[in-house]
Parts: C-alpha cells; sequence; structure tokens
C-alpha cells in the first residue's frame, strides 16, 4: 500500500480483516494497525514482490511515485487505486501497463459502513475484479460500474455524500437548537431520528422512499405542515440535482 492518509487507514483494518497481508510504504506515518508492516521508503523492501499494490497517495504525486514500484507486482497481480480522479489509464502507464481497478471510497467505510464505487479496467481479469469487489465489501456496500465516467458520478453521489448528509445534520441541529433545546438534546434526536428513518427505509422490502415518506405524514398535520415548508416549491428536489451536478463537473475537471 502506497500511502496510508485517512482514506487509506480507513479501509485498512477492515481490509486486513479478510487475512490479506499488507505492507505500507509512507514516510509521514509513525506506525500502523498491526499485522501491517510499515517502511519509510521504497529501497526499505529489497526485491520483495506483492500480489496487489493498493495507491493510495495523492493524484500529483502519481508520476514520480509509482514508476519506482512498477516491478513489484507478481506475475497476476494488478493495482487497487483509491487515488481521487487519476484515471487508470495513467496509473497503468506509470506501471508498466499492469492492470488497473479504480475504487471510490467514502470516508464512512472508516466504521464499515462506506459505500463504494468499483471500476475494471478492460485488462483487469475476473479473477482479480472479485478479489478487488471482496476488499471493497469488507468496508460496506460496493458498487461495481462499467466506466470511469460512471465512478466520477460514484463520486458525486457517494463520494462526496458524507459532506451533504453532515451538512443536512448540523442545520437541522441548529434549527432544533433555535427551538429551545441544548446542543446536546439537539444532536441526540437529530441523529437518532436520522438513524433510525434509514434504518427503516433499509429495512423496507418494497424500497418506496415517497411512500415511506407518506406513511409518516397525516394530512393538515405537523409532519405535512413542515414537508411543505421544506420542499412544497421543489426547492429542496432543485438543491439537490445542482449539488450532485457540481460535484460530478468538478470530478471531470479533475481527471
Amino acid at each position: 500500500m502506497i500511502g496510508c492518509g485517512k482514506m487509506g487507514g480507513a479501509l485498512l483494518e477492515h481490509w486486513m480483516s479478510g487475512g490479506d497481508d499488507f505492507t505500507i510504504v509512507d514516510p509521514a506515518l509513525e506506525q500502523v494497525p498491526a499485522p501491517a508492516r510499515l517502511v519509510a521508503d521504497a529501497g526499505e523492501l529489497g526485491d520483495a514482490s506483492f500480489d496487489v499494490i493498493v495507491v493510495a497517495i495523492k493524484p500529483q504525486m502519481i508520476d514520480d511515485i509509482l514508476p519506482g514500484h512498477a516491478g513489484r507486482l507478481t506475475p497476476g497481480g494488478y493495482v487497487l487505486s483509491i487515488a481521487a480522479g487519476c484515471a487508470a489509464a495513467r496509473i497503468s502507464r506509470a506501471m508498466n501497463g499492469a492492470p488497473v481497478v479504480r475504487v471510490m471510497p467514502n470516508l464512512p467505510a472508516a466504521v464499515g459502513q462506506g459505500v463504494s464505487g468499483i471500476c475494471p479496467d478492460p485488462a483487469v481479469t475476473e479473477e482479480q475484479r472479485a478479489h478487488a469487489e471482496a476488499m471493497m465489501a469488507r468496508t460496506g456496500t460496493a458498487i461495481t460500474v462499467d466506466a470511469e465516467d460512471k465512478l466520477d458520478r460514484v463520486t458525486a453521489v457517494a463520494g462526496s455524500g458524507p459532506g451533504y448528509v453532515f451538512e443536512i445534520a448540523r442545520t437541522y441541529v441548529a434549527a432544533a437548537q433555535e427551538l429551545g433545546f441544548s446542543a446536546q438534546e439537539a444532536r441526540a434526536m437529530v441523529l437518532g431520528t436520522m438513524a433510525g428513518t434509514v434504518a427503516m427505509a433499509q429495512a423496507d422490502e418494497a424500497g418506496d422512499l415517497e411512500a415511506l415518506r407518506n406513511s409518516v405524514t397525516s394530512k393538515g398535520g405537523t409532519t405535512a405542515a413542515g414537508l411543505d415548508a421544506l420542499n412544497g416549491d421543489d426547492t429542496l428536489t432543485r438543491l439537490m440535482r445542482s449539488t450532485l451536478q457540481a460535484a460530478y463537473d468538478r470530478a471531470v475537471e479533475l481527471r
């Protein structure tokens, strides 16, 4: 694993739960979870080779760092990249044509509740693809897509999604405080309500969110009044569309 920042660290412990052995190359770290091995420099690896090389560095570092690892893949090995916005072709070139699986995870992977998009390039074998999917399944939900453009759309929806949810929760808590609740009370009510509502939606076999919304909304009641203020004129609908479009547009710019 080349680099192990916030996202890499969030994934690592869950990845190791599957029994894979990891060696981390990162000069900025002082320790990693056992039993992973940590080295500060690729020179400490000697002639070691690996079945999978995980790319977890910033895209601007790819061309300088990856070529030094190109000879370390075993026959039949592949590269798994979580470098956001960095095309598979660029990574493959830096790794002497190695097959590449791009992954777009999100940070709830740290608690095993992540949502990840997986995009194998055409050179990836079924065995390599299955291994990558199994690794990401240890961190939560994994969705395999067939094109890098769709992975950019995953980035807009799920990769950036925790930021949207945290912001919605933050404003929800602030509004509850304005109604007279303490910060602690407001946070407990809002997060509990959000968690319980998501659990209900996930447990519903029909999966119809509109029907679920209607099931908790009495005509002329308090929920109906709140919903009318929230999205009676489709402002929230338009805002969510523009939010995802802006994130997708930015992902395209970063390719």
